[in-house]
């Protein structure tokens, strides 16, 4: 029997699944990572993410019978983490977080600002890689080198240098349409040649696990290595969202849509990126900054299983009365960018039930809210949206989500990044990616509701006038 492995290096932890032809899981292993955060910094240890994921290889690799064979590896980490090594692959420095914001974004954005804007998000962010990277090159030494997260430990599971992949590389400034650094772009901004690493589409061969490699994790020495993506990505793919005009909305702390779409979208606000398929496509999504994560504020030390149960008793397939805009902290980035944004309840919950209804409406609002937008900028909207994250244990949030969204609804088995990184190795989708219900919507009265929250939030300002005529628009379809 054929088997992949997938790992998934994030920010806590890492963690590699043993994956058959068939989806099974024959292996898992994880392990903690350890960050250092303060105020605006946040480092991690790249010799750690190579211990620890040689450790989790290994576990993982226990549970695969013997006489099996590995096909493939390949491994997906966080979007924006860089770091510089010399030209073995040695940490020179820390490695600079995805959410590091000591950088300042105003060099890279006015040397590529014509490529920025070309390639749909305009400008970038403190926090992407290319700021980081001119910031950490101010101390560097001659002939040090650029990697991303995932290059790191590639470099040690082959041996020898490798490329990076379009998606680890979006916010390092990669020209996503040509493939290629914009070598303007960088002479402008003085990269020394060679700081950089070539670019590959995710799912491209790197080369195969080196003896050393092999001793360490367990791979078998010549199991091919494949780019990989950023978490995100591996997350849709494990998800299964990979045909045009189908998404991906991962609801936990926050809320983050990925879809596929065959041509790439341009977003005048700057809320939607896209990143680059293996085959070619664009893989449009934004991050909401509401979710979840509001619940443990507002409803400090409640069972949350329990008031799920008890909103489903007293509400069945009703909307609640009332609606919270679940902010936990001030701003917001998607469907819209409002710095000054702040949560909102429209009505007022009797008690804790009501208010975990209202949150849980509230997030599902905004969750239409980010379909409508989309379909404001001609993404493809109509094909398979699954429901992955925390709040799908939810039996209660699913329903009700189906039911706002007016919309079918699949949930998966499995849909870790872990999973999209096997099948990227090289599995097949159709065999690992299995479904374990649709959850199908019944009409509740939504849209009146849902078009006085979208009212409330354009009379606040946060809301564009045109995207808000949008969604009352496509609500009226």
């Amino acid at each position: 029997m054929s088997v992949w492995v997938g790992i998934d290096l994030g920010t806590q932890s890492v963690r590699a699944l043993a994956v058959a032809a068939d989806g099974r899981v024959l292996g898992t292993g994880s392990r903690p990572l350890t960050s250092h955060r303060d105020g605006p910094r946040h480092e991690q240890d790249p010799e750690q993410w190579w211990r620890e994921l040689a450790t989790a290889t290994r576990e993982a690799l226990r549970g695969v019978p013997g006489g099996e064979r590995v096909e493939g590896v390949a491994v997906d980490a966080t979007s924006g983490t860089i770091l510089l090594t010399d030209a073995g692959g040695r940490a020179l420095t820390p490695a600079l977080m995805y959410d590091d914001r000591r950088a300042d974004a105003t060099r890279a954005n006015e040397a590529g600002a014509a490529v920025w804007e070309r390639l749909g998000y305009r400008r970038m962010q403190p926090n992407w890689a290319l700021p980081k990277l001119l910031w950490l090159l101010r101390d560097a030494p001659r002939g040090a080198r650029a990697a991303h997260q995932s290059d790191f430990v590639n470099r040690r599971l082959v041996g020898h240098d490798v490329a990076t992949d379009l998606s680890n590389a979006l916010k390092t400034g990669v020209d996503l349409i040509e493939e290629r650094w914009p070598e303007e772009v960088f002479d402008a901004l003085g990269v020394p040649e060679g700081t950089l690493p070539r670019v590959v589409r995710p799912g491209a061969r790197l080369g195969t696990v080196c003896a050393a490699a092999a001793e360490e994790t367990g791979l078998p020495e010549g199991t091919p290595v494949i780019a990989g993506t950023t978490d995100g990505c591996a997350a849709q793919l494990g998800a299964g969202a990979r045909r045009p005009g189908s998404w991906n909305s991962v609801l936990g702390t926050t809320l983050v849509l990925k879809g596929v779409t065959k041509e790439l979208i341009h977003d005048p606000l700057g809320v939607v990126y896209s990143h680059r398929a293996p085959d070619g496509s664009w893989l449009p999504g934004g991050a909401s900054s509401t979710g979840a994560g509001v619940l443990s504020r507002d409803l400090p030390g409640a069972d949350l299983d329990a008031l799920s149960r008890q909103a489903a008793e007293r509400y069945g397939r009703r909307l609640p009365p009332a609606v919270t805009y679940p902010l936990v902290s001030r701003g917001e980035r998607f469907p819209f960018a409002a710095p000054g944004a702040e949560g909102f309840t429209l009505g007022e919950p009797a008690d804790d039930v009501e208010r975990y209804a209202a949150i849980l409406l509230g997030a599902a609002f905004v969750e239409r809210l980010c379909f409508d937008y989309l379909d404001l900028l001609g993404a493809p909207v109509d094909g398979e949206i699954i429901l992955t994250g925390g709040a799908t244990r939810s039996a209660y949030w699913t329903r009700l989500r189906a039911d706002v969204l007016e919309r079918p609804v699949t949930l998966r088995e499995n849909a870790e990044p872990a999973l999209g990184m096997a099948v990227l190795a090289g599995g097949d989708p159709d065999a690992m990616i299995r479904t374990s219900a649709v959850v199908e919507p019944v009409d509740t009265g939504v849209r009146e509701p849902y078009l006085r929250f979208v009212a409330e939030l354009e009379e606040r300002g946060w809301l564009d006038g045109r995207a808000a005529a949008h969604a009352r628009e496509r609500t009226a379809r």
